[in-house]
């Protein structure tokens, strides 16, 4: 039996184990630990296999749902971009001046000549709207990031970063992970009134904020201690300025999401079109951004139950500048 030359090959590999009572321990031993390693590698291999024929029927059912990825990368972020109904005006001139911004970095940080004509937007007075796209993505979080981090705002200084943190504002992604500007993050922070903002308005603002998450955490961008925060804080700020309704800022926000993290909308996409029966034009943008599905704990909620479907590129997926 296989066991009997175990025991024996045992018993030759320790000559030096005179007793016969410590020889039977050190053999029972070692036939436990052979045995505790033959129930891993068992247990991994099964896992495995379980894992490949999960993801296959994963696989399966999304080909049988006729749902394609670039059906889903067509509805969630369009090759043509979303437009907002925004008029950025000075507001990147205002960027530089208020040192949110270092032109000269800026310049080198954007200095393909894809950006050309985005750098528009920051050295001079753009009266139209702005466009979102895969291709500029990165370009408007690290833009939006700056005018959320520098504008005067009751988020930044009565928010949980302001009272909580107060003593340690520095040690966010958020903040200390801007390095496109003329000096530190903390302070630039909360120090420009880029936008005028009455009270009404500032209150607005975190509540609009309060009720937006974005994946990469589990924060709203009343917490914007991540770059993506503090980009849509600054998003909410200028549409609110421009006396944009809440409906428009929601929608905007989502489209901003998407094409910051264009995988986890895909799958929420994929998610209300297979398991509510709702077209991902048809959901409203505030239930999709809300914590349910955009948090981080949300949407891993929503990715244990859909599983792997076919991935898309991120574009501004990275919390740094």
């Amino acid at each position: 039996m296989k066991l009997n030359r175990i025991v024996q090959a045992i018993n030759k590999k320790i000559p030096h184990i005179s007793s016969k009572k410590n020889k039977r321990f050190f053999i029972s031993v070692t036939i436990g630990v052979l045995g505790f390693v033959a129930i891993i590698i068992a247990t991994a291999s099964v896992t495995y296999y379980l894992t490949l024929r999960a993801n296959a029927e994963v696989i399966e059912a999304f080909e049988k749902s006729g749902i394609t990825v670039e059906s889903l990368a067509a509805k969630v972020i369009p090759e043509e971009g979303y437009t907002l109904k925004l008029n950025w005006g000075d507001t990147g001139k205002k960027l530089v001046e208020s040192g949110a911004i270092d032109l000269q970095k800026y310049k080198d940080n954007y200095g393909d000549e894809k950006y050309s004509e985005l750098m528009t937007f920051i050295t001079d007075t753009k009266n139209e709207n702005i466009t979102v796209n895969s291709e500029n993505s990165y370009f408007w979080v690290n833009t939006l990031w700056a005018m959320g981090l520098v504008q005067k705002s009751d988020v930044l200084e009565k928010g949980i970063i302001g009272t909580e943190y107060k003593d340690e504002i520095g040690s966010f992604a958020s903040t200390g992970g801007w390095t496109l500007g003329t000096t530190d993050a903390i302070s630039l922070y909360s120090s420009t009134n880029i936008v005028d903002l009455s009270l009404e308005q500032q209150q607005r603002v975190a509540e609009i904020a309060g009720n937006i998450y974005r994946p990469c955490c589990g924060n709203s961008a009343a917490f914007p201690d991540c770059n993506h925060g503090m980009a849509i804080l600054g998003l909410i700020e200028l549409m609110v300025a421009q006396g944009s309704p809440d409906s428009e800022i929601y929608e905007a926000s989502l489209a901003f999401n998407s094409y910051w993290f264009p995988q986890t909308y895909a799958d929420l996409a994929y998610y209300f079109e297979t398991k509510q029966d709702t077209a991902w034009e048809d959901i409203d943008p505030k239930t999709v951004l809300g914590q349910a599905y955009s948090s981080g704990q949300g949407y891993a909620r929503i990715k244990q139950e859909i599983g792997n479907i076919p991935g898309l590129q991120s574009g501004g997926g990275s919390c740094g500048a």
